[in-house]
């Protein structure tokens, strides 16, 4: 169980700060959620305590470890399918992992295919959530400006 102040990550919503615990009456019943603060913003999300494994919320990663996934940025290999329906299938199933390489290929492909062929609106929308994720998690495990981490992922995803 996670306490107020720990940093954490939602795999849709991104990295912020449990911020309290509270007890809500949801559809008739009444449950702990935790109120997580997320870093991008001055959105709030709700998250039932008893579902946070199964939905994916897990400890923000290390400094030592932002700083290896920037690394591997550059090297990520990116193979985007030409069928818009499955490759936003298989970008949502990468986003829904957690794993901030997946995001970051994610990341590399639509920024790829934006330069050679353009994005749909739904590519575009999946582009700006993904930045998202990962940038707001680097900013809490690096502890620096979201504008800092914003340069270095642009940087590394360049390569």
């Amino acid at each position: 169980m996670y306490q107020v102040g720990d940093k954490v990550v939602h795999p849709m919503h991104g990295a912020g700060v449990i911020d309290s615990i509270v007890q809500q009456k949801v559809a008739g019943k009444v449950q702990d959620y935790y109120l997580l603060r997320l870093s991008a913003g001055s959105m709030m999300v709700m998250i039932p305590t008893s579902s946070t494994e199964e939905i994916g919320v897990r400890p923000v990663v290390t400094g030592e470890q932002a700083e290896d996934i920037l690394n591997a940025m550059e090297h990520l290999e990116v193979d985007m399918t030409q069928n818009w329906n499955r490759r936003y299938r298989e970008n949502m199933v990468r986003l829904k992992s957690g794993d901030l390489l997946e995001v970051a290929r994610v990341i590399k492909g639509l920024m790829a295919r934006e330069s050679q062929k353009g994005l749909s609106n739904g590519e575009r929308k999946m582009l700006h959530i993904a930045r998202q994720i990962l940038i707001s998690e680097l900013v809490l495990a690096q502890s620096l400006p979201y504008e800092a981490v914003e340069a270095s992922v642009d940087s590394a995803l360049r390569q």
